[in-house]
């Protein structure tokens, strides 16, 4: 098997045909299909069905393309490494971040920014289970997101950071922005950041307390847009509590104080077991980790 195979294979699964793929890598299409009949001779198996509209992989293509990259993504970090060891490159960092780790960012950039001012930075924001694949093929090097109770995927590690208080929100004037308790927020539209019927925190406390599930109007996995959605509209949400009281729509939110405590999230970083972090990378987790646990021990002072 060649490095080549692979990336001719990586190329047509993302490209959906073989002419695409051969535009995108810059070989001939004859080139690219020689190297998919090679690799599948070599690995004795199917891993593209030609049809008229392009190709679509096989079973044995869904497994060969987990591995392979990975494989492309290590090689990679070790270009990168390298690079940076002989002084060509302060190199980059790829991670994803949970909603209610989004306020970490700023300040986590800045630290990271000091120490390597012209490192590469990617984030994708998204839920866990948008995020726990691309660590898991190498496209992220960490994510941040939350725990939840379920054993951590095979494969991956989880270091716990910190637990972040999610409060209640409704735009100002919301007819219902006063409440006092859950009960009275049963019939009212949502926006969820986790889909019905996944375990999210709002669905956990209402259960808790003996009401129905929450009236999911909006599922938004962008933090971003999830504020604006809220601030303009009747919807309520779940938000960090930083984000209620110095976001950049807090003058546009309320806080909707009910009596019942609910649960905060275990929220940490999830990495591959088995494939070290680069520097670059690992300086990224370590400002967001500063950041995070510094946010904690804010936290416990002001509760005391």
């Amino acid at each position: 098997m060649q490095l080549g195979q692979i990336k001719a294979f990586l190329a047509v699964r993302e490209a959906g045909s073989l002419r695409a793929a051969a535009r995108r890598i810059g070989i001939s299409q004859p080139g690219i299909s020689k190297a998919l009949a090679s690799l599948e001779a070599d690995l004795q198996a199917e891993l593209f069905v030609r049809t008229s509209r392009g190709v679509r992989l096989t079973e044995a293509g869904r497994l060969f393309g987990a591995r392979a990259a990975v494989v492309q993504s290590e090689l990679g970090r070790v270009r990168e490494e390298l690079s940076e060891l002989r002084g060509g490159t302060e190199g980059s960092a790829s991670f994803g971040i949970g909603p209610a780790g989004i306020v970490l960012v700023p300040r986590a950039i800045a630290r990271f920014r000091a120490e390597r001012p012209h490192a590469r930075i990617r984030i994708r924001e998204g839920t866990r289970d948008v995020l726990m694949p691309l660590v898991r093929d190498g496209s992220l090097d960490f994510a941040i997101a939350e725990r939840g109770f379920a054993p951590v995927e095979g494969g991956l590690v989880f270091r716990m950071l910190w637990q972040p208080e999610l409060v209640i929100v409704a735009r100002r004037g919301n007819p219902l922005g006063g409440a006092t308790s859950l009960a009275q927020l049963t019939s009212v539209p949502w926006l969820m950041i986790y889909r019905l019927g996944a375990g999210g925190l709002l669905e956990q406390a209402l259960a808790a307390a003996g009401l129905p599930p929450p009236n999911m109007r909006v599922h938004c996995e962008s933090h971003a847009t999830a504020l604006a959605l809220i601030a303009a509209s009747d919807l309520m949400g779940l938000i960090p509590v930083q984000d209620a009281e110095a976001g950049v729509v807090a003058g546009l939110l309320q806080r909707v104080r009910i009596r019942e405590r609910l649960r905060r999230p275990r929220m940490g970083a999830f990495m591959r077991a088995d494939t070290p972090l680069s520097p670059a990378a690992t300086r990224m987790l370590n400002a967001i980790t500063a950041v995070a646990r510094s946010r904690q021990r804010d936290a416990s002072v002001n509760e005391r």
